[in-house]
C-alpha cells in the first residue's frame, strides 16, 4: 500500500522541527522506560533486595537495542504496552527477566517518562523563545527612532515608533518566558509510588522499612537526573500539570497570534512586510500578490494551540479517585501536538522576525496624511502665544479640519489642512513654523528612550543567560 493513501499529521510532515519530533518519538520514550527500569533495579539492589550486579549490568547493556517488532507482537498478545516491553526487555536480558519492573506499576514508566519528555520539550521551546526575543530586540533597536502612526481602535492615534511597537511584541514574549520559568522551577517527577500512590508494594518488598522505601524513590529519581517528586499521587502524576503546561504554550501562541495579526495589518498598509522569496507564489490566480503566508500560518496554528488547554482541563477534572484510564488516548494526542504546534509557531516567528521588511517612505506618507490633524493643538497654541483668542482659533481650526476631512473622505483627495491653514490670516503667526511644528519626531514622546530602557533593563538580562544558544534561525520548509 502506498504511504500516500494514508493520512499523515501535517504537524509531523510540514510544520514541526525534527528536534521536537525526535523528542516525542517512540525511540526516546521506550529508551526512557528501559532507563527507568534499570534505575529501579539498581536502586533496589543497592538497598538490599536480591538483585545482582550482573543482572543490572545486563539490563544496562540493552537499553538501546529495542526490538520493536517483537514488542508489537507481545502487545498484540497482551493488549498492554508496558508489559509487552517488559517481555521484550527480558528477551535480551534473560538473567534479569524476573526482576524487571519489580514492585512497580505501569505509571512508573509511563508517567515519569512523559514528564521527562515534556521537560525536555520545554527546553526546546525556551531556546526558540529566547531566539525570537533576540531577533525582536535587534529590530526594536534598529527602528527605535522611526516614527509611525499609532493606532487605537484601528484608527490613527498619536505617533509611536516602529521600534517601540516591537517592544510590545517583545514584552508579551517576556511574560511568556517568565511563565515558562515558573513552570520549570516547580517541575517534579511522579517518582516511585506504586499502584495507587501508597508505595505499598515497595513497603512489602522492604519488609516494612519505610526509610528504605523513601530512599528508593530518592535514588531512582536521582539516577534519572532529577531531584523533586510529587509528595503524594494517585496512580498518576496530577493531570493538572498537563493543563499548566498547555496554558504556558497557549500563552506563547497568544503572543505569536497578536504579532502575526499586527504584521498582516501592516502588510495590508504596505508599511512592514514579512519575508517574500524571489520564486515564491502569492496566488495561483493573481500573480502580483504578496500574501502574508507565514503570519497567516502562524495565526492558524496559534488558534489551534490556544484551544488545547480546555481539553486538558476537562481531563484533569474528570479523573476518578486514584485514576481512570480515559485520559490515556487523549493525552497521547494533545500533549505531543501542543508542543509540536508551539515548536512550529516559534520557528515561523523566528523566520519572520529576523527578515521583516520596513518601508519607511510609506510610513512617512501615512504620517503626512494624518499628522496635520494631530498637530492642530500645537498650531493653535502658537497662535495664542502671538495674541489670538484661543476660542476663536479653536473654532476656525475646527472648521478647516472638517473641510480637509471632507476633501479626503468625500472627494477622495489629499489632506490639504496645511494648505488651508497657510491661506488663512488667523494662523499667520504659525505660517513660518509649520514645518518645525509638524516634525514627526516631536510627536513620539519617550518612545525611543522607552525602547532602549526596556531592552536594557528587562530583555538583555534574560538574553544574557541564554547567550550560548542565541543565533538560531527559523527555516520555513513549505
Amino acid at each position: 500500500m502506498s504511504d500516500k493513501l494514508l493520512y499523515e499529521n501535517p504537524l509531523t510532515t510540514r510544520y514541526a522541527s525534527r528536534e521536537m519530533l525526535i523528542n516525542f518519538g517512540d525511540e526516546k520514550r521506550f529508551r526512557l522506560w528501559r532507563r527507568l527500569w534499570v534505575a529501579l533495579a539498581e536502586s533496589e539492589m543497592e538497598l538490599g533486595l536480591p538483585i545482582t550486579r550482573e543482572q543490572v549490568d545486563e539490563l544496562k547493556a540493552h537499553i538501546d537495542d529495542i526490538d520493536y517488532e517483537r514488542a508489537e507482537e507481545y502487545e498484540r498478545q497482551k493488549r498492554h504496552d508496558v508489559m509487552a516491553h517488559v517481555a521484550a526487555f527480558g528477551d535480551v536480558a534473560p538473567s534479569a527477566k524476573g526482576i524487571i519492573h519489580l514492585g512497580a506499576t505501569s505509571c512508573f514508566v509511563d508517567c515519569n517518562s512523559e514528564l521527562i519528555i515534556m521537560r525536555d520539550a520545554l527546553d526546546i521551546i525556551e531556546q526558540k523563545l529566547v531566539n525570537v526575543m533576540d531577533k525582536l530586540r535587534s529590530f526594536a533597536l534598529k527602528y527605535k527612532d522611526l516614527p509611525t502612526l499609532g493606532f487605537t481602535h484601528l484608527q490613527p492615534a498619536q505617533l509611536t515608533t516602529v521600534g517601540k511597537r516591537a517592544t510590545l511584541w517583545l514584552q508579551d514574549l517576556m511574560l511568556d518566558y517568565e511563565s515558562l520559568q515558573n513552570l520549570k522551577e516547580h517541575f517534579k517527577l511522579r517518582g516511585v509510588k506504586g499502584t495507587t500512590g501508597t508505595q505499598a508494594s515497595f513497603l512489602e518488598l522492604f519488609d516494612g522499612d519505610e526509610e528504605k522505601v523513601k530512599e528508593l524513590e530518592k535514588r531512582v529519581v536521582s539516577k534519572m537526573g532529577y531531584e523533586k517528586v510529587y509528595g503524594v499521587t494517585g496512580q498518576t502524576y496530577p493531570r493538572k500539570f498537563d493543563y499548566n503546561v498547555l496554558c504556558v504554550l497557549s500563552q506563547i501562541a497568544q503572543s505569536a497570534y497578536k504579532f502575526s495579526n499586527d504584521i498582516r495589518l501592516l502588510q495590508h498598509m504596505k508599511e512592514v512586510e514579512e519575508p517574500f522569496e524571489k520564486t515564491q507564489v502569492g496566488s495561483s490566480a493573481m500573480a502580483y500578490k504578496r500574501n502574508p503566508m507565514r503570519c497567516e500560518r502562524m495565526g492558524s496554528l496559534a488558534r489551534y494551540l490556544v484551544s488545547l488547554p480546555m481539553n486538558s482541563a476537562i481531563t484533569a477534572s474528570t479523573q476518578w479517585f486514584e485514576r481512570t484510564l480515559d485520559d490515556s488516548a487523549n493525552r497521547r494526542i494533545v500533549n505531543a501536538q501542543a508542543f509540536l504546534t508551539a515548536d512550529a509557531i516559534l520557528t515561523i516567528y523566528m523566520n519572520v522576525a529576523e527578515n521583516l521588511v520596513v518601508y519607511d517612505k510609506v510610513i512617512t506618507k501615512h504620517i503626512a496624511q494624518e499628522l496635520p490633524f494631530m498637530a492642530t493643538e500645537n498650531i493653535m497654541m502658537e497662535c495664542v502665544k502671538a495674541g489670538k483668542d484661543r476660542q476663536e482659533v479653536h473654532e476656525r481650526i475646527r472648521e478647516l479640519s472638517q473641510e480637509a476631512g471632507a476633501n479626503v473622505k468625500v472627494n477622495g483627495g489629499e489632506n490639504d489642512l496645511l494648505d488651508r491653514i497657510r491661506q488663512d490670516p488667523m494662523f499667520e503667526a504659525a505660517h513660518d513654523k509649520l514645518e518645525e511644528i509638524l516634525e514627526p519626531k516631536k510627536f513620539v514622546g519617550r518612545a525611543p528612550h522607552q525602547t532602549v530602557e526596556f531592552i536594557k533593563n528587562e530583555i538583555d538580562p534574560i538574553l544574557e543567560q541564554h547567550r550560548a544558544v542565541l543565533g538560531a534561525t527559523g527555516e520555513v520548509r513549505v
